[in-house]
């Protein structure tokens, strides 16, 4: 108890107070700065981390419901009818497109003079669009995460050091070399960095899980394309015969 009077004395009677908010309140003005910045980000990325994984759950979700219609045997004019106004998911998207273009070139085209290989080719391409403009769409700012992940740090290390070299020059100031003079400058600075790996570990893991999932949801989305294409051209080649 004497000791902490004695301290405390010599402090001007100005204890420092070693919590986050404490600390920051205590910072440099740039330090302080930094550490905004560092919690907006970490804010946001996480943010972006729950929306998108809320919007590729849901995409899978619909897409299950919709293969299981798709391949119990219903006629394709009918489930397209059924959602051609709102497609709601990027496969439904996919299947409405391509449908589109199916029943424009068939209905443009002049009697026994259809090219099945113009009519594949624009089916095909309608639907390499439209997964490009989808997948998108569903992938929304996930490429922000990984900024986030890579700069944080270094934002929270400059932080650092600009309080380090603070701390160092009000030492030089007081010409106190005591522990007890320049540890809180140290300490606030250290928050910093501390800062910057609360916003950039979550970052980084949630990009590169997101990353994989929607790469799959790619896959999957991309495979059904090409069934539905090899699923049309088998019709264009019944209509021959």
């Amino acid at each position: 108890m004497q000791t902490a009077t004695v301290e405390a004395v010599e402090l001007g009677g100005n204890v420092p107070d070693f919590s986050p908010i404490g600390m920051f309140l205590q910072a440099d003005f740039v330090v302080q700065v930094v550490m905004i910045m560092l919690l907006t980000a970490s804010v946001w990325g996480w943010s972006i981390a729950i929306n998108t994984w809320g919007r590729v759950k849901e995409a899978r979700a619909k897409a299950d419901e919709f293969e299981d219609v798709f391949w119990s045997g219903s006629s394709l004019d009918e489930l397209y009818g059924s959602m051609q106004k709102a497609p709601d998911h990027p496969m439904a998207a996919i299947f409405v497109a391509a449908m589109r273009e199916w029943q424009r070139s068939l209905g443009s085209g002049r009697k026994g003079g259809i090219d099945k290989v113009t009519v594949q080719d624009r089916i095909t391409k309608v639907m390499h669009v439209t997964t490009g403009r989808e997948l998108d769409r569903l992938e929304g700012q996930v490429s922000y995460l990984a900024t986030i992940g890579s700069a944080s740090p270094f934002v929270g290390l400059f932080g650092t050091v600009w309080g380090i070299m603070n701390a160092f020059q009000a030492m030089a100031v007081s010409s106190n070399t005591s522990l007890t003079t320049v540890a809180p400058g140290i300490a606030e600075a250290l928050l910093a960095t501390a800062l910057g790996l609360v916003a950039a570990i979550p970052a980084v893991i949630s990009f590169n899980k997101l990353s994989t999932d929607i790469g799959r949801y790619a896959n999957r989305i991309e495979g059904f394309a090409d069934e539905f294409a090899a699923i049309l051209s088998r019709q264009l080649d019944e209509r021959d015969h």
